[in-house]
């Protein structure tokens, strides 16, 4: 590599939602952009948490000067204790987003240890080679911020989440004039978030959402609970003034809503009158209009509040015909299953549900820039170059067609994977090189050390069990002495299949006999022939392939 180029790449969110982090490289100077974590799909099985695969940044671990987070969101927080642990660089965020990477910290137990230094829209941050500047972006978690880097080879700007909300509720405006001020003076290269790059129009604004919440809660005869995500404050914050003006008090039910909303109120984000609050165990000591209930769990989750609410299997809430259920988040892509299930056990209860996004109940709208909101940015930043992000593919390639919309040259755009390096020199920009990129998946503590094997062994034992086969020989001369016995588990119940378990033990022995003929003694020889020829004979007999693990005893 050229000592003196700049390189833009992405470990993570691009043909992907979720696990976001991008690197800006300008000679022997690294700068990370958000390391965020993405859930996993059902044929991960076991696994926790997908983060990026960081070996790039390990190798160069002496170049990166800091790790830059854009907002507080999971898909751009949720891989920085992991991170961390590999790299202990500082990180720079503002004070809402540092607020939520210290509660992961606390998890981990790694704050003593991490240097947090606080920025916002008006700071400036000087490296050696590459300085960096910030603008205000509105999205939906607090103090989001857009982030431009001056480096000798030009202006890149990374926009972070964003969309153009002209009425936000917390008066967090998007520094328009400051971007128009930035793409006045030159950019050569924008990063752009893309997740909403199929939807046209322009984003609804946050304060809609505000008017139908307070019509449900009039509305309401009973409890009224409403599901979002946590680090929503200004959606938490209608929630609390429509509670007040219909004189309710609050409880919050869930362990991210009570952290995320102490560390809303502690920063002052969120203003919560005082008594407002309630303990869950007060819930039904008030009557039922009286009430209104802030949980977790729009997204289905399982073990969280609104799912163990719809099951009726909370121990200090739950819900009775006639309570409204609000959901004011729309799934993520992939959770829609889930929160089906969890809308459908909400009706059997007999609650009146208010569900879906956009104009059709007006509980929800996105953080995310529709289409004009798209063009908007680029037009502001007109960059010279462009590299949507955040996306799957054809977000990415919408991204691509709007950036034509506008000016930006056709060959200009690149549509990267995870790992390409977009190498700029002289002003010219050209893709022909990769750096080490993929997914490292989370299962418990273990971080990175489950693998493609692993995983298919999992797939084969959850799709057709496995069966153990226990022979004991005689050290003296071969012999077999007990066995073979034959376990079954979650391929066959043994009592109603006697018949095929005794076949399999059959030809077991007639295996052992065979190769103790051919003075075949080497143990892994004998698990191989029992694996193939058992293998075969069940696949014939059942059409199902268990893991089978042989297990030879000598005494």
């Amino acid at each position: 590599m050229a000592t003196d180029q700049l390189s833009l790449f992405a470990l993570g969110g691009v043909n992907e939602i979720g696990k976001n982090m991008y690197v800006i490289q300008y000679a022997d100077e690294i700068i990370v952009v958000d390391c965020g974590g993405k859930f996993p799909d059902e044929n991960l099985l076991g696994i926790d948490l997908i983060i990026p695969d960081l070996t790039y940044l390990e190798e160069n671990k002496e170049k990166i000067k800091a790790l830059v987070v854009t907002h507080g969101h999971e898909d751009h927080i949720g891989g920085i204790p992991y991170f961390l642990k590999k790299l202990n660089v500082p990180i720079y965020g503002t004070r809402f987003t540092l607020g939520l990477i210290e509660l992961k910290l606390m998890e981990h137990n790694l704050v003593r240890d991490t240097e947090l230094i606080q920025i916002d829209s008006e700071s400036t941050v000087e490296f050696n080679k590459i300085s960096l500047s910030f603008f205000k972006t509105n999205h939906s978690i607090p103090d989001c911020l857009g982030i431009v880097f001056h480096t000798p080879e030009g202006v890149v700007v990374h926009t972070g989440d964003f969309k153009f909300d002209l009425t936000p509720v917390n008066d967090q405006h998007s520094d328009i004039h400051k971007m128009a001020e930035i793409g006045r003076k030159g950019v050569l290269a924008l990063l752009s978030e893309s997740t909403n790059a199929e939807r046209s129009g322009l984003t609804p604004s946050e304060k809609m959402v505000g008017e139908h919440m307070e019509e449900a809660f009039i509305k309401a005869t009973r409890k009224v609970i409403v599901s979002t995500f946590a680090s929503n404050v200004n959606r938490v914050q209608q929630v609390v003034d429509a509670a007040l003006k219909t004189n309710r008090k609050l409880a919050l039910l869930g362990r991210s809503m009570v952290n995320v909303v102490d560390v809303a109120i502690e920063r002052g984000y969120l203003t919560i009158p005082e008594g407002m609050l309630i303990e869950p165990s007060q819930i039904n000591e008030l009557a039922p209009e009286k009430v209104a209930i802030l949980c977790t769990g729009s997204q289905g989750e399982p073990l969280a509040a609104l799912a163990r609410l719809s099951t009726s299997n909370y121990r200090d809430a739950e819900i009775l015909a006639g309570d409204t259920v609000i959901l004011a988040a729309s799934p993520i892509p992939g959770n829609e299953r889930n929160v089906s299930k969890i809308i459908d056990n909400l009706f059997t209860l007999g609650a009146k549900v208010i569900y879906g996004s956009g104009s059709s109940t007006g509980m929800h709208v996105s953080g995310h820039g529709y289409q004009e909101d798209l063009k908007l940015m680029l037009t502001l930043i007109m960059p010279k170059y462009f590299i949507p992000i955040h996306g799957e593919y054809r977000m990415l390639h919408q991204h691509r067609l709007l950036a034509e919309s506008v000016g930006v040259e056709k060959d200009h755009t690149f549509i990267v994977n995870l790992g390409d390096v977009v190498d700029i020199e002289n002003q010219e920009a050209r893709q022909t090189r990769k750096v080490h990129a993929g997914n490292t998946f989370v299962d418990g503590i273990g971080v990175g050390d489950i693998g493609d094997i692993v995983l298919r062994d999992r797939k084969q034992l959850s799709e057709d069990g496995m069966l153990v086969i226990v022979i004991t020989l005689s050290k003296a001369d071969k012999k077999i002495i007990s066995g073979p016995d034959t376990i079954s588990r979650g391929f066959v119940y043994a009592r109603n299949s006697e018949d095929l378990l005794k076949d399999v033990n059959r030809q077991v022995e007639r295996i052992i006999k065979d190769l103790q003929r051919e003075r075949v003694h080497q143990w892994n020889v004998m698990k191989q022939n029992i694996k193939k020829t058992i293998g075969q004979h069940l696949y014939k007999q059942t059409k199902r392939k268990p893991m089978i693990l042989p297990i030879i005893i000598e005494v």
